[in-house]
């Protein structure tokens, strides 16, 4: 299976990085517009984009508190595995690794696929250190 790495440095701790996730208060602030409940293992959430009047849910599948999420989401949570991944250093800085996987390597449209996927994570890990990093609110600006 192919999948789609992608990484940033955020200059805060793991632990503020984590809630920015999993607390339905905070995603609002960089991603999707609401979460339906904290995100837990074994729980199934909604996430709702306001402004494109869509949403959709993913299946949490693995919470390592300030260390690591790991969801599915497309096909009823069963399409593609996304872990959300924490290293935080002795400065309080905080590497975010975002690896997506389930791409299919005969699609026709894999490149296609991979640089709009990429994207997505770039744009949307550019938001959260915007949000956490300067209180300032980026998402649902990007056009395509």
């Amino acid at each position: 299976m192919i999948n789609n790495i992608t990484k940033m440095k955020i200059l805060k701790p793991s632990y503020e990085v984590f809630e920015a996730f999993v607390d339905p208060s905070k995603i609002g602030n960089f991603w999707f517009s609401s979460s339906s409940e904290r995100w837990q293992e074994g729980k199934t959430i909604t996430l709702r984009y306001n402004e494109y009047d869509v949403q959709g849910d993913i299946k949490i599948l693995e919470i390592d508190e300030n260390k690591k999420i790991v969801f599915g989401w497309g096909d009823n949570g069963d399409g593609h595995v996304i872990t959300i991944l924490l290293n935080e250093f002795d400065d309080g800085s905080t590497i975010i690794e975002i690896k997506e996987e389930g791409f299919n390597e005969n699609d026709e449209q894999l490149i296609n696929q991979l640089l709009d996927n990429k994207e997505g994570w770039v744009y949307m890990l550019t938001c959260l250190k915007g949000y956490l990093e300067h209180g300032v609110n980026l998402r649902a600006a990007l056009v395509k």
